[in-house]
């Protein structure tokens, strides 16, 4: 008869309950780990220095986007105040590492002074009553933070000594050595200077800093991870810096620094041009008075050695026809020679100069190229400062400005081509007036070339000096590129460490952790737990569960009302559907095996025989596992047994009987001396006679055999059973193992088998629980966190 169940939905919740039943045993765990991990939270949050953030906002100039109001606009004739910018480019610039650099060693943000507490440190940025920075720093760096110990000894003197590993730096580690404030103090790094800062608290005597030397790069590096640079809205050239730090006055003072030093670069950067065109005037200047003086002194002599006052009024006339002629010679010569200067000006500069912008005069298309190519040549230099010189965009502006340049030179030849062109047929007219005027005196015709020479030296110099004051304004007035809306304020709330998130991490992790250590205890965990376990693995029939029992080696009484005698009943209730009747046979044989010793068979025989005598039957439990026999640790027997008689022939089988003085029925047959031969006397024919004999005289046989994985003895008897109950025990046999009685029972080896599963834990969820009013045992603390029976 099969008791297995095989309603899916019953199977269904079943599995269902027995793994929240296996989860839930371990609640005292949950609990546990829970608490820890809060508590470390706690403890983490009670003592974890919080981090603030700090923003600014700023407004940059943007051709595409608008931007501020020049305050230049007034000069925008003058090509000042022009928007030329890209919002993109600038986050870029705002992020190099030259702009981060210049702020970090603006505020000397690679030395740290540190008050050391009990736990943690306390950076002394806005309160240190110090102040220690380098002097003419040198080249040569260092990998890992050096520190320094600190403590003041007097009111103009102190201590300093070195940490262990930075011996290098001074001297050796642990030595002490005295300096006086403000004395410079000679590293491999540069001069060390101690300065004590009377705005901030007193230091009291003794009092020890630490003073930590940061690796410049690695201070720079984290500064720029730390940066962030994002633009308000799409429409807009409103960009929000951002950084986190311990200290909220160092983050506002970094931001304020970096957008200053921003803000000094592009200044820079504009004036470069302006700069250099001034340069070029210089130059010119110089050259053109020299010109000029010498036109001069060539004026006063001639009118000196020809003793000439004033014009003669005859040749008036002759004049006033060439005037117009002379007029535009002379703008043509100051041209042609504008021309020539820059001519040799690109032909001494590199393609990374830029080309003075504003000395032609008139709408040519040179002025326009050349405005280009400074933009190019200025765009290019910015970029260089956060990429180099293989970037792309670098490689294309150079393409850009190559091609420019040539296209620059060509339109000046061809401008210059132009000019001679004018100049010749000028030229040609000039002499037709000069044929008029050949009856004018030598004197007067030299006059008049040494006078035009001076004339065209004098226009040239003013035309100088004009574009020297309009370069010297540009210069004065160049406008910042970003304006701060908000200066750097940085958050009353941390934003790091965040309480909520980590006491809710802390309280996942409680309740994770045990779950997954009980899951891969599981997972490699192949022993059979419950009933569960041998559902769809084999077909035996399932007679029922044994709970761990609280009095192993106690035999069952009348009055016990345990898990244990309750299931023992049910099982005896189950058996008696399980072994046939014969009417011609009174007594009922029941077999009990095992896989492995140690399974709990001989305490299932023992128990179970006492629970059909109290029911009234008469019972008879045979100990013929003669190669372990195991009754004698349940009960009080005698020596001799089943061996005995199988081995004698004058040996009574009655006299080898004894009954159990606490039972009316139950008598025992113990196995006896263990044999050297035992499966020979197995094979006996007395065993048939035993067993012939002894079913006419009992009710119930109880037969305890040896287990079938290691002997063959339990095989040999097996046609004598009338059922045979195959116990498999809880937490000791592994799954791999049931193909051994599954085989078995396939092929009939052993007659009506059934399976039974001893040792049970009810309490985790595994079979499921007998008997009413159980006593109910106080167990300790531990007992209970450790889920002990």
């Amino acid at each position: 008869m099969d008791f297995n169940t095989n309603e899916d939905f019953i199977e269904e919740t079943t599995d269902l309950n027995e793994i929240v039943g296996q989860y839930l045993y371990y609640w005292r765990w949950f609990v546990l780990s829970i608490v820890l991990f809060l508590v470390g939270a706690f403890v983490y949050l009670r003592y974890a220095i919080p981090a603030y953030q700090v923003t600014t906002t700023i407004l940059v100039k943007d051709e595409k986007k608008g931007g501020m109001l020049s305050e230049l606009s007034a000069f925008s004739d003058m090509g000042l105040g022009v928007v030329g910018n890209n919002v993109d480019n600038e986050i870029e610039i705002l992020k190099s590492r030259t702009i981060v650099e210049s702020a970090v060693r603006k505020l000397n943000l690679g030395v740290s002074v540190i008050a050391e507490g009990s736990i943690i440190e306390a950076n002394l940025y806005a309160v240190s009553p110090i102040r220690v920075a380098f002097v003419r720093r040198k080249t040569v760096g260092f990998k890992k933070p050096i520190e320094l110990f600190f403590s003041s000894v007097t009111a103009s003197s102190f201590d300093l000594s070195v940490a262990n590993g930075a011996d290098t730096l001074l001297f050796s580690s642990g030595q002490k050595k005295r300096f006086r404030y403000t004395e410079a103090i000679k590293t491999k790094l540069g001069d060390l200077v101690v300065v004590r800062n009377l705005g901030n608290k007193t230091l009291p005597v003794g009092k020890e800093l630490k003073i930590v030397l940061h690796p410049f790069d690695d201070i720079v590096d984290s500064y720029r991870t730390k940066l962030q640079v994002t633009p308000l809205s799409k429409t807009s050239s409103v960009l929000s810096l951002s950084t986190v730090d311990v200290v909220p006055q160092k983050g506002e003072d970094f931001l304020n620094e970096l957008v200053a030093s921003y803000n000094a670069d592009a200044v820079a950067d504009k004036n470069a041009i302006s700069e250099n065109t001034s340069a070029f005037i210089a130059n010119r200047l110089v050259l053109i008075t020299d010109e000029l003086d010498g036109v001069e002194q060539d004026v006063a002599q001639f009118k000196e050695n020809n003793n000439i006052t004033d014009i003669e009024s005859d040749v008036k006339l002759y004049l006033e026809g060439s005037t117009e002629y002379n007029k535009k010679a002379v703008e043509i010569a100051i041209q042609s020679n504008v021309l020539q200067s820059m001519l040799e000006y690109l032909g001494k500069s590199s393609n990374s100069d830029l080309i003075p912008s504003n000395l032609l005069s008139g709408e040519h298309d040179a002025s326009g190229l050349i405005s280009d190519y400074n933009s190019l040549i200025l765009n290019r230099n910015r970029i260089l400062k956060s990429a180099t010189p293989t970037n792309p965009t670098v490689v294309k502006l150079d393409q850009q400005i190559a091609s420019l340049r040539s296209t620059i030179k060509a339109s000046l030849q061809r401008y210059q081509s132009s000019l001679v062109i004018q100049q010749n047929n000028l030229s040609s007219r000039e002499g037709e007036l000069n044929s008029k005027i050949s009856k004018v005196p030598l004197q007067e015709k030299k006059f008049r070339s040494i006078a035009r020479q001076q004339k065209v030296k004098e226009e040239l110099y003013l035309y100088l000096l004009q574009k020297r004051e309009e370069t010297a304004i540009s210069l004065a007035a160049t406008e910042p590129n970003a304006r701060i809306i908000d200066v750097a304020k940085a958050e009353k709330v941390p934003v790091s460490p965040k309480r909520k998130i980590i006491y809710l991490a802390a309280l996942l992790l409680g309740l994770l952790i045990p779950i997954g250590v009980i899951y891969i205890l599981q997972l490699f965990d192949n022993k059979i737990k419950s009933r569960l376990d041998l559902e769809g693995k084999v077909a035996i029939p399932f007679i029922g569960d044994v709970p761990i029992s609280e009095s192993p080696n106690e035999l069952i009484q009348s009055n016990s009302r345990s898990s244990t005698a309750e299931a023992l009943r049910i099982i005896r209730t189950n058996l008696e559907f399980m072994v046939p009747t014969n009417a011609e046979v009174k007594a009922k044989t029941i077999f009990m095996t095992s896989t492995f010793p140690k399974e709990g068979k001989t305490f299932v025989s023992v128990n179970l025989a006492g629970t059909f005598a109290l029911s009234g039957k008469k019972v008879l439990l045979i100990g013929m596992d003669i190669r372990n026999p195991r009754l004698d640790e349940y009960l009080s027997l005698p020596e001799r047994g089943l061996t005995n008689y199988l081995s004698s022939k004058e040996a009574s089988l009655e006299d080898l009987i004894v009954k159990h003085p606490d039972f009316e029925n139950f008598y025992i047959l113990p196995a006896g001396t263990i044999p050297p031969n035992p499966a020979e006397l197995l094979m006996s024919q007395k065993i048939e006679v035993l067993f012939d004999q002894l079913k006419m005289d009992y009710d119930y046989i109880i037969v305890d055999t040896a287990p079938v994985s290691l002997v063959t003895d339990t095989l040999l008897i097996a046609k004598h059973a009338d059922c045979f109950v195959y116990v498999v025990r809880s937490n000791f046999l592994e799954k791999r193992m049931l193909h051994i009685p599954n085989t078995l029972f396939k092929e009939r080896k052993l007659p009506n088998m059934c399976l039974l599963l001893n040792a049970t834990d009810t309490t985790k969820g595994y079979g499921y629980g007998y008997g009413y009013g159980n006593e109910v045992v106080k167990k300790s603390w531990y007992e209970k966190l450790l889920g002990r029976k």
